[in-house]
């Protein structure tokens, strides 16, 4: 069972409203990459690792990514600070006409999140594969979002959570090994 703190994992403190970045920030939640995909996919695949390390370990990180979930929603909150609704329909009339100035889980050009996006074999090895590609193509979309801005309230938690990619491919990647070592596939 999860135990809910009122706390983010890495504050969030974003001054200036950017309805620009804000949309292309909802791609880390919705795209192909983004972390709602990586934390339903890691809790799904977790009932099949076939002892407690690998159970545990995908538990542990679907419910980190879930967290991760929670500071992109407070950053593209903050982004939209307190603009009005003109703002919106003038930055993006197709998405304010189904979400007005709420926020749905897209890709940074409106393609709805979809579970396409997940992917579970039940063969332990091609879903640890699967699950190391997901954290490199996240680190590589935080890097991309890095890259268009300059904007250090937005920088330090888009840093934070592409470490956390990396050290998710590390232990993804360790336990891919030790599966392979001791020959567990299925």
């Amino acid at each position: 069972m999860w135990e809910y703190k009122k706390y983010l994992e890495y504050p969030v403190n974003i001054t200036k409203p950017d309805l620009k970045y804000r949309k292309l920030l909802i791609n880390a939640i919705g795209g192909y990459a983004g972390e709602l995909a990586a934390a339903i996919r890691y809790l799904m695949q977790a009932s099949t690792m076939p002892d407690t390390l690998g159970r545990t370990l995908l538990f542990e990180i679907g419910t980190e990514e879930m967290a991760h979930v929670e500071i992109l929603y407070a950053m593209i909150n903050q982004l939209g600070g307190n603009e009005n609704s003109d703002d919106y329909k003038k930055l993006d009339p197709e998405t304010y006409t189904n979400n007005g100035k709420g926020i749905y889980p897209t890709d940074a050009t409106g393609n709805p999140f979809t579970v396409t996006y997940l992917a579970s074999t039940g063969n332990v090895l091609a879903d640890l594969s699967e699950d190391m590609a997901a954290e490199e193509k996240a680190r590589a979309s935080y890097e991309n979002l890095m890259d268009l801005t300059d904007n250090p309230e937005i920088l330090a938690p888009l840093s934070f959570l592409r470490q956390r990619e990396i050290v998710h491919f590390e232990r993804f990647k360790e336990l891919y090994n030790y599966y392979k070592d001791k020959k567990i596939q299925k």
